[in-house]
C-alpha cells in the first residue's frame, strides 16, 4: 500500500491562463448581453423602414383609387348629361318635322276647318307634341324681342310706345328653354317724333291758373 503524504491536498487543475473552467463561460454570457442591444436596435430600424415603405405603398394606392373612383364619377355625368342632349336633340328633330303639319292645323282652325274626324286626330297630334315638351309661343301685343321673334312686315303706328308684334303670321314654337322656330311677326314701332304721352299734361293744364 502506498501512503499518502500528509499535508497535501489534491486540486484541480487550472488552466495554463490561470481562469476556471466557469470564467469564459461567464464572459461569453457578458458578450452576447452586450450585442443583444445593438442587434435589437438594427432591427427595429429595419422594421421602422419597412413600416415607412408600407404607409407609403399605402398612400399611394389610396390616391390612386381616389383619382379612379373620381374619374368614374365624372364619367358618368359625361355620359348621362350626353345622353340626355342625344334625347334632347332627336325629341327636337322630330318636332321640327311636325311643324308644317301644326302649321296647317292652326290654318284649318283659324277656318273653321277643324271638323269631324280631321279635329279629332289633328288634337291628338297637337297632345301628344305638347307631351314631348313642345311649346307654342307668340302673341298679339307683345314687344318685339329679336332673341325669339322675326320680323317679316314692319309698320308705324301712332298707338305704340315701343316696338311692338301686331300680327301673329306664324306661331314660335320651343322645347323647354330652347327655341325650335321662332314667331314670325308684324311688328309696328312709334310714329317718328311722336312725342311719349304724358300722364301729368291734363293735370297741368287744370291746376293752371285762369287768366283775365
Amino acid at each position: 500500500m502506498s501512503e499518502e503524504t500528509p499535508g497535501f491536498e489534491e486540486k484541480p487543475e487550472v488552466p495554463a491562463d490561470g481562469t476556471t473552467p466557469d470564467e469564459p463561460k461567464a464572459a461569453d454570457s457578458a458578450k452576447e448581453e452586450a450585442a443583444a442591444p445593438a442587434g435589437d436596435a438594427k432591427q427595429d430600424v429595419a422594421l421602422l423602414a419597412q413600416l415607412d415603405q408600407a404607409r407609403t405603398a399605402l398612400n399611394e394606392r389610396t390616391a390612386d383609387l381616389q383619382r379612379l373612383q373620381a374619374e368614374y364619377q365624372n364619367y358618368r355625368r359625361r355620359v348621362e348629361r350626353d345622353r340626355v342632349t342625344v334625347k334632347e336633340i332627336a325629341v327636337a328633330n322630330l318636332l321640327t318635322e311636325l311643324l308644317p303639319t301644326l302649321d296647317d292645323i292652326g290654318r284649318a282652325r283659324d277656318h273653321g276647318e277643324l271638323v269631324g274626324g280631321f279635329k279629332s286626330v289633328a288634337e291628338s297630334l297637337e297632345t301628344v307634341a305638347a307631351k314631348m315638351g313642345l311649346q307654342q309661343f307668340g302673341k298679339e301685343g307683345e314687344p318685339f324681342d329679336p332673341t325669339i321673334h322675326e320680323a317679316l312686315m314692319h309698320s308705324y303706328a301712332p298707338d305704340v310706345t315701343e316696338t311692338t308684334c301686331v300680327a301673329i303670321l306664324q306661331p314660335g314654337y320651343r322645347i323647354g328653354e330652347r327655341t325650335i322656330r321662332p314667331a314670325r311677326v308684324a311688328v309696328a314701332e312709334p310714329q317718328p317724333g311722336a312725342a311719349p304721352k304724358s300722364e301729368d299734361a291734363g293735370d297741368a293744364d287744370t291746376d293752371a291758373p285762369d287768366k283775365g
